[in-house]
C-alpha cells in the first residue's frame, strides 16, 4: 500500500504484478480506482458549462456516452486529462485525475448564475474498473453489462445494487468501470472476486497503460506538454468556440510543436525511466523519456519519451541509463494492440 493522491491504493497483490498485468491481457482483473474524482455537473447551463471549460467538442455525442478530454491552462498545457459521463441533457459526471478534483471544480465555476450546480461526489461513491478480454462474460451473473457498450454509459443492477457503469478503462483492454455507493463498495468488490475476476493494483495499471500508449498526468501530460506534442490533436476541437488555452494551441499549431510523444522499444529487459536522456547515433541530445518500464508482453524494455519532430520512426538512438547508454528504437505507439 503507498500514498497515491491523498489516497492510500495498492501497488499489488500477493501474486504481484506481473501476473496481475498477464491476467488482464488473457482474462480479466479488477482495479479499485475510487481515486478518481467525480464532479457532478447539472443544471439547464452544465452542457455550456463543459464546452467553456474543455477542449472537446460534447457536441460529437449525446447522453449515454461517455468522452475524452482535456482541462488547459492559458498557455496551452494540460492541467488535467478528464472523462465526462453524460448521463441526461442535463446531467454529467466529470471524471478528473486524483488531486485535480478542486481544480476541475473552480474551472467549473460559473459564478452566481443559477443555472448550474457543481458537486464534489467523489466520497459517496467508489469505482471499480473490471478489463480484460472477458470482463464483461466474467460479470455477466452480475448484471446487464452488454448494455454497456465502448464508451457508453448506462444504469445496470449489479449484484442487486443500482450502479452507473461506463465502457472505459487504461488497459488499452475490453472492459467497464462501475460508480457504485460508497457504502456498497465492500460487497460489490467481494462479488467481483467471486465471479472469478483476480484484483490488480497500481503496478499492474502502469504497466498496462504504458504498453497501450496511453498517457499519464504528471509525465506525457502537465506543465508546459500541450495536446498537439502529446499526439493528442484529436481531443481538441477548435471550431466549438471558446475554451482555455485554445489562442495557445492555435499558435503551436502554425508554428508546429517544438517536440513530440514518442515511443522507445529497447533491445534488452531494462528500460530507460523518467528523466533519462535520449540521443541520437552522434551522441547529440534529442529527447527525455517521460515513463519506461519492462513490458511484460512484449519482454523487454519500453518508454515514451518526447523527442525532438525530426527524428523518424524506426531511428536507432540511445538512452542514458546511470550512466550506461542501452540502445532503443523509435516507434509509434501504441506499443501493444489487444486482440480482443
Amino acid at each position: 500500500m503507498v500514498p497515491f493522491g491523498g489516497w492510500e491504493m495498492p501497488v499489488a497483490y500477493a501474486d504481484g504484478t506481473l501476473a496481475e498485468h498477464q491476467s488482464c491481457r488473457s482474462d480479466a482483473v479488477v482495479f479499485d480506482v475510487s481515486h478518481l474524482g467525480t464532479v457532478r455537473v447539472q443544471g439547464s447551463g452544465a452542457f455550456a458549462a463543459l464546452q467553456a471549460a474543455f477542449t472537446n467538442d460534447l457536441a460529437k455525442i449525446t447522453p449515454g456516452r461517455a468522452q475524452y478530454t482535456h482541462l488547459l491552462d492559458v498557455d496551452g498545457s494540460v492541467l488535467d486529462d478528464i472523462i465526462v459521463w453524460w448521463h441526461d441533457d442535463n446531467l454529467f459526471d466529470v471524471m478528473p485525475n486524483a488531486s485535480n478534483t478542486d481544480r476541475v471544480m473552480d474551472a467549473l465555476a460559473v459564478g452566481d448564475s443559477g443555472d448550474v450546480v457543481r458537486e464534489d461526489v467523489t466520497s459517496q461513491r467508489a469505482i471499480l474498473a473490471v478489463q480484460g478480454p472477458n470482463a464483461r462474460t466474467r460479470l455477466a451473473p452480475l448484471g446487464a453489462f452488454d448494455t454497456v457498450g465502448r464508451f457508453r454509459v448506462g444504469s445496470v443492477i449489479v449484484a442487486g445494487v443500482p450502479c452507473m457503469v461506463a465502457g472505459t478503462g487504461y488497459t488499452g483492454e475490453d472492459g467497464v468501470e462501475i460508480a457504485v455507493a460508497s457504502g456498497h463498495a465492500p460487497a460489490l468488490w467481494d462479488a467481483v472476486l467471486a465471479a472469478g475476476i483476480r484484483p490488480a493494483g497500481l503496478g499492474a495499471r502502469d504497466t498496462l497503460r504504458l504498453e497501450a500508449g496511453l498517457p499519464l498526468h504528471g509525465h506525457e501530460l502537465g506543465a508546459g506538454i500541450s495536446p498537439l506534442q502529446a499526439g493528442l490533436g484529436w481531443v481538441v476541437s477548435f471550431n466549438k468556440g471558446s475554451f482555455p488555452g485554445r489562442e495557445a494551441l492555435l499558435e503551436e499549431k502554425r508554428r508546429g510543436a517544438s517536440r513530440l510523444l514518442r515511443g522507445l522499444r529497447f533491445t534488452g529487459r531494462q528500460p530507460g525511466r523518467e528523466g533519462a536522456v535520449v540521443t541520437d547515433s552522434q551522441g547529440g541530445t534529442i529527447g527525455v523519456v517521460t515513463s519506461g518500464n519492462f513490458s511484460p508482453m512484449l519482454e523487454c524494455g519500453v518508454a515514451m519519451a518526447f523527442l525532438e519532430p525530426s527524428v523518424k520512426i524506426g531511428a536507432s538512438v540511445s538512452v542514458d541509463v546511470r550512466g550506461r547508454l542501452i540502445d532503443a528504437e523509435v516507434c509509434a505507439l501504441p506499443f501493444y494492440r489487444s486482440v480482443s
